[in-house]
């Protein structure tokens, strides 16, 4: 919510992988800004959960290939120079912080500074259960998970000792590229997502328009005016943009990154990202 240039990313998730890399590396030839991929550790048999409040999310096959994001990642920065990397988002949540922090770290130093910690509580219930974690406190085990890689990130021996984590000192090196560390972006919907992405000064919507993105913006204002927080929150969208005047919405109701994916087909990518590059001017 910066009122600078709109930055434009765009997603894997609706690519074959097979095609992951040949992608990425068209779009930071034109000059894309942002790449991002999904992540989930494993999809159960049975699928629980809503995606945003009060939606059931639609049946995914549970044989879906789900690849390590940011191992993913790591690939795609070996084959490009400029594009950001991020996950849409990580669930730092069912992983110890230890391994989190390694990941995005190493990420973040072999891309010489492109990560982009997208992070979320979660959606998918039997996900928690397959990997014997109480669904209930995912949003209070990412907030002290989160806390615990900042201080990972940042300091040169840290201990903590809280509800869900608890160690003794320890050293973490290397340190990230990007100081004081990668930016964190939250997704989610939720009062407690808002005030989250409040606090690490990163929001990630999924799917809307710029109608239904609105509330959510001024929501996220007011939860950073209840904290103290300066409204300089990053905020990342993901939907559609047709034509100059919808750059402009966007841009007016305070998106500073939005993330299309312009094709209709995995065939048709680069050629969609070319058109969307010449008609918006991503570079």
């Amino acid at each position: 919510m910066t009122g600078a240039p709109l930055r434009f990313g765009f997603p894997f998730v609706t690519l074959h992988p097979a095609a992951w890399l040949d992608v990425a590396v068209a779009a930071d030839e034109l000059g894309f800004e942002s790449a991002w991929i999904a992540d989930h550790v494993v999809f159960p048999l049975e699928l629980r959960g809503q995606l945003k409040p009060g939606e059931d999310h639609a049946p995914v096959p549970p044989t879906v290939p789900v690849y390590d994001a940011v191992a993913q990642l790591c690939a795609i920065a070996a084959r490009t120079s400029r594009i950001g990397l991020g996950a849409f988002v990580y669930l730092l949540g069912l992983r110890h912080p230890f391994v989190t922090a390694r990941a995005w770290a190493t990420l973040d130093i072999v891309s010489q500074g492109r990560a982009l910690v997208g992070v979320g509580a979660g959606w998918l219930e039997t996900e928690w259960e397959a990997v014997g974690l109480d669904f209930s406190t995912r949003g209070a085990r990412l907030d002290e998970a989160l806390e615990v890689c900042r201080r990972l990130w940042t300091e040169p021996t840290i201990e903590h000792h809280g509800r869900f984590y608890d160690f003794a000192p320890v050293a973490f090196e290397p340190k990230p590229v990007t100081s004081p560390h990668p930016p964190v972006l939250v997704g989610g919907e939720t009062a407690a997502a808002m005030r989250r992405a409040a606090r690490w000064q990163g929001w990630m919507g999924m799917d809307h328009t710029v109608e239904s993105a609105m509330p959510l913006l001024d929501e996220l204002r007011r939860a950073c005016d209840d904290a103290g927080l300066e409204r300089h929150v990053e905020a990342t969208v993901m939907g559609e943009c047709g034509d100059d005047a919808h750059v402009e919405r966007w841009r007016a109701i305070g998106v500073d990154r939005l993330i299309v994916s312009p094709w209709t087909s995995t065939r048709d990518a680069i050629p969609a990202l070319e058109r969307f590059a010449d008609r918006f001017g991503v570079a």
